[in-house]
């Protein structure tokens, strides 16, 4: 299971510049991957091209860009072209977002969407791929080339919660990224799902990566309750909450992973065996409490902390000092 970071949004006019500074460090920290979300600040794509270059072999990835506001033609030259200043380093996340976005702040339907991210893949994915796009459907149409220059593939992975959406993430591209989603879904649910649509269509297994809150502390209460404070939108949004009333969790912050280093890398290094390929720690511990997060994560992201052969989700991280 491969070790990544979501970078903080950066803000102010040295926006790119934090973000450099914040990409430069999870490449230093030896993590596998950084992830930037796409909501109302920064253009992720646009930011880790500007940003991301000479950040050493990190995967930059977005989590997630929202399909709906643009056309999946725009979208892949836009990719293209970043993934061309990142050097092939680039993985697309996108998803449909919600319909409080979708309907409410863009003014676009938002009915059947994982119909519409069917549509809307099949005009993505050729474009990606250096191929024209033909294609004409219900909410999609194009008849497009680009001349975009192409730096390697470019993964696509498909934010999927329900079952239409995981079979989608699982027929037709890399794999899926999940948030407030906890590990007895994951294994339960979402895994199963996503695996069988990908084997039924002739391709690997897909690659899931799980992004949760993660917090050190010596005060688990104090960091829950912080939690429950920085998170709690999530709990309101209907895919979210399908999540965790599937986890049988009241809110954001009983998917956090929350304790002091030994139970935080117990619990990270369980999800393994749940079926993540790719855990991606959303930060959000202040002071003393985030540099302690920084260095258990640095420790799992080198390899120092496994889990024993075979040992249940239940079971310690091998290697962990006595």
């Amino acid at each position: 299971m491969r070790i990544g970071v979501s970078v903080p949004e950066p803000t102010g006019p040295r926006a790119l510049g934090q973000l450099r500074d914040s990409l430069l460090r999870a490449a230093d920290d030896g993590f596998s991957s950084a992830w930037m979300a796409h909501i109302f600040g920064l253009d992720a794509l646009t930011a880790l091209a500007a940003a991301g270059g000479g950040t050493g072999g990190i995967e930059l990835g977005t989590a997630v860009v929202p399909a709906y506001p643009r056309h999946p033609a725009a979208l892949a030259q836009q990719a293209l072209t970043a993934a061309l200043a990142l050097g092939g380093r680039l993985c697309l996340g996108i998803g449909a977002s919600h319909r409080v976005v979708i309907e409410g702040m863009y003014g676009h339907s938002f009915d059947r969407p994982a119909a519409h991210m069917s549509e809307y893949l099949s005009i993505l994915l050729p474009l990606l791929a250096g191929q024209p796009a033909e294609f004409a459907g219900a909410t999609m149409r194009a008849r497009i080339g680009l001349s975009t220059p192409r730096a390697g593939d470019v993964p696509v992975m498909l934010a999927a919660l329900g079952p239409g959406m995981l079979r989608l993430a699982g027929q037709r591209t890399a794999g899926t990224i999940l948030w407030m989603t906890g590990p007895g879904t994951i294994r339960d649910y979402i895994v199963p799902r996503i695996t069988a649509a990908a084997r039924q269509a002739g391709r690997p297994d897909p690659r899931v990566v799980c992004i949760l809150p993660v917090c050190v502390t010596d005060d688990p209460d104090a960091a829950r309750a912080r939690a429950a404070k920085v998170f709690a939108a999530y709990g309101d949004l209907p895919s979210y909450r399908a999540m965790l009333d599937r986890e049988g969790a009241a809110g954001p912050a009983d998917v956090a992973i929350i304790g002091d280093e030994e139970a935080v890398a117990r619990q990270i290094l369980a999800l393994a065996d749940c079926g993540v390929t790719d855990f991606v720690a959303g930060e959000y511990a202040k002071g003393d409490e985030r540099e302690r997060t920084r260095q258990l994560l640095r420790r799992l992201a080198s390899g120092e902390l496994r889990a024993a052969p075979g040992r249940t989700p239940r079971g310690g991280p091998r290697g962990w000092p006595a």
